[in-house]
């Protein structure tokens, strides 16, 4: 996926730090549209495509995890990252439970930020590459990897990136144990206290997708990981 063809959604309420990240992220080949409240962020993502979201948390009108969920409706697949001011565990987990692919608390760099940015496009290049085009059958339940699509009598369900990703890496190693630390450093890169919290929402969400056939448990193994028994 090149660079320059990617389109971001910039939504923050403070008008320095939003001029910089937007002059920042066009300078490196973003095209980039600031939005200076969760309103009119969410009128213009209606209006327009992007590939990735990156909004504050803490802004007027409508805040970033309402606007979160409002695009969600729209795009469930859509990545995203949040920008906050604050750290509390509490809305770090909150942001992850609503789908959020990353996090990241102010102050930060830009090179962070950039980081971060091009983490996600390596996970979407590699969703959308030919050797990815995998379906599993798991139960019931058919599993097409590179669409983000589970299936279950005849229903469709759009996953996002980071429940495809940690769903596929589950049915590869279906019926043994997927190592905790393997998972966080090939979805989130990093092992951090916030990511495997992270991680940890979103089995639950796995499991709740998976809900309607018995036969199929996701299990904590304690110490290590978890499998996926079919």
């Amino acid at each position: 996926m090149e660079e320059t063809n990617i389109k971001i959604l910039l939504a923050e309420d403070d008008e320095n730090l939003g001029t910089l990240l937007r002059e920042y992220l066009i300078a490196k080949g973003f095209k980039t549209d600031l939005f200076v409240n969760g309103e009119l962020a969410l009128v213009g993502f209606k209006k327009n495509k992007y590939d990735i979201c990156i909004f504050d948390v803490m802004m007027p009108k409508m805040d970033g995890f309402t606007l979160a969920r409002e695009i969600k409706k729209i795009n469930n697949a859509m990545p995203y990252i949040f920008l906050t001011a604050k750290s509390l565990k509490e809305d770090v987990i909150e942001g992850f439970s609503i789908g959020a692919d990353d996090y990241i608390t102010k102050p930060f760099s830009m090179e962070e930020l950039m980081f971060r940015i091009k983490a996600i496009l390596r996970r979407m290049s590699t969703n959308n590459s030919s050797d990815t085009n995998e379906t599993y059958q798991i139960g019931e339940y058919i599993f097409d990897s590179q669409k983000q699509i589970l299936e279950h009598n005849k229903k469709q369900l759009k996953l996002t990136t980071k429940e495809s990703e940690l769903l596929k890496l589950l049915c590869n190693n279906k019926n043994n144990v997927l190592e905790r630390n393997f998972a966080l450093k090939t979805i989130w890169q990093e092992d951090s206290y916030f990511n495997a919290r992270s991680m940890d929402v979103y089995i639950t969400k796995l499991r709740k997708y998976l809900k309607d056939d018995s036969s199929i448990q996701i299990l904590n193994i304690h110490g290590k990981g978890y499998k996926l028994i079919v």
